[in-house]
């Protein structure tokens, strides 16, 4: 392989990069190679994606349709359908997801069927890099696999391939794709080599390590890192709502120390796509060597439940009112799974919703940035976002802040309900009508 002429076309912005899959994950790496003057192919399988994205517009909230269509009208930005395309990119990063199936293991057919896809139109000297998160060793033995079968091209030897975990936070303004460290593990020291020439050339910081198992493993890691500490502060939520404890002020407390101590907060449930998922990743593969994650598990356990003490807490402040869960109208605020953004996947309020309403409550929902619930992925009620108005509030025999969106104005909405279920401490600065709050 040519590692020199490789970097050498990187360096030169003569490379052209090709990203599979344009949702949250590849469509800002994509900018983030645009904005440095590369050429980038993308490629996703929906047609309704690449419709939209070859007029200029966004299905993503924090992506501007200006910043798109700039870069397409500019050439810079190819959507397509076809991967055949594949074989005009110098370097191809995989952004597919990576769900759980119905028994918490791993789905790869995402992935599968990239490889799949991608292999009749690999050629010498091109990179492959996966970014969707996994288990250690997904990259050298199953993908690798795939490649090599469907190209008859030797990784390592014919064409290079690493790893480098995406570490998107959608919706946080401090930290973008071309901010936050990126960390690059290769098949072999050139593969590493040329991995992170073409990463430096768009990002600011690359962190190499010594191969794509570690590089996955660090991902599994640092969303492990985050279930177990999240598990840990709901479980002593629930013991603090029992002692007649305030946690919320517990943690403020415990934050005042310089060391030792990182504040974690409770909430009505895991969301998103890593958190709730990346952790049984790990449990599943560490079956292969005999052993046993109980720590991780007990985790996810405690994190799972959550929605359904949620929706336990709504019952009790109901009943203490005379007024049963049976038959009440509930409108729950907020759909996403965290403030101040439109993603849906893995969020708790889709699973607060469906208990509710297999309780037999009335169920409205407000979110100002996703304005229709699809019935899609398990969820099965299709919903509409209702209006915030004075009128549904007080119409409501419960409000449930599921998403403490930014926009809301909490005073007004505690002052128009006759009982506000706060999971996220959003009502911490109203001052009138505390009596009518209730933690969960």
């Amino acid at each position: 392989m040519d590692t020199t002429s490789f970097v050498e076309r990187i360096n030169q912005k003569k490379a052209t990069i090709g990203v599979v899959g344009l949702g949250y994950v590849g469509l800002p790496l994509v900018f983030a190679f645009a904005r440095r003057q590369f050429r980038v192919i993308g490629i996703d399988i929906d047609a309704e994606k690449i419709r939209t994205l070859q007029k200029g517009q966004s299905y993503i909230r924090h992506i501007p349709a200006l910043e798109i269509k700039k870069h397409v009208d500019a050439g810079r930005f190819v959507p397509t359908e076809d991967f055949a395309k594949a074989a005009e990119c110098d370097a191809l990063l995989i952004c597919v997801p990576t769900p759980l199936g119905l028994h918490r293991e791993p789905d790869m057919s995402f992935i599968e069927n990239t490889g799949r896809s991608l292999a009749p139109h690999l050629k010498k000297n091109q990179l492959v890099v996966l970014e969707s998160t996994t288990y250690p060793g997904t990259t050298d033995e199953l993908l690798r696999d795939i490649l090599e079968k469907g190209s008859t091209l030797t990784a390592g030897k014919d064409f290079f391939l690493a790893f480098s975990p995406e570490r998107e936070d959608p919706g946080n303004p401090n930290f973008d794709t071309q901010r936050i460290p990126k960390v690059v593990g290769g098949l072999t020291p050139a593969c590493s080599e040329v991995a992170v020439a073409l990463y430096r050339a768009a990002l600011d910081k690359v962190v190499p390590v010594s191969s794509t198992r570690v590089a996955e493993m660090t991902k599994l890691l640092e969303n492990i890192f985050r279930s177990v500490n999240i598990a840990l502060v709901n479980e002593m939520k629930m013991v603090c709502e029992r002692m007649g404890i305030d946690i919320w002020e517990v943690i403020a407390a415990a934050s005042t120390k310089p060391f030792g101590y990182m504040p974690f907060f409770p909430g009505p449930g895991l969301g998103g796509h890593c958190i709730p998922i990346d952790p049984f990743y790990l449990t599943w593969k560490a079956h292969e060597y005999e052993m046993s994650t109980h720590f991780i598990e007990l985790a996810g356990e405690i994190n799972t439940r959550m929605p359904a003490y949620v929706v336990e807490r709504t019952i009790e402040a109901l009943s203490r009112r005379g007024k049963a869960l049976h038959g009440a109208q509930v409108l729950v605020l907020g759909a996403a799974y965290k403030k101040d953004i439109d993603d849906l996947r893995e969020s708790p309020a889709l699973h607060i919703i469906d208990l509710l309403i297999a309780r037999g409550a009335n169920v409205q929902y407000h979110d100002p940035f996703v304005p229709h619930i699809a019935a899609l992925h398990g969820f099965v009620h299709a919903l509409d976002s209702v209006a915030l108005s004075d009128a549904n509030v007080r119409a409501a025999d419960a409000v449930l802040i599921v998403t403490d969106h930014s926009s809301i104005d909490y005073a007004a909405l505690v002052k128009n309900a006759a009982l506000v279920i706060d999971t996220r401490n959003a009502t911490k600065n109203v001052t009138a009508g505390r009596e009518k709050i209730v933690k969960a």
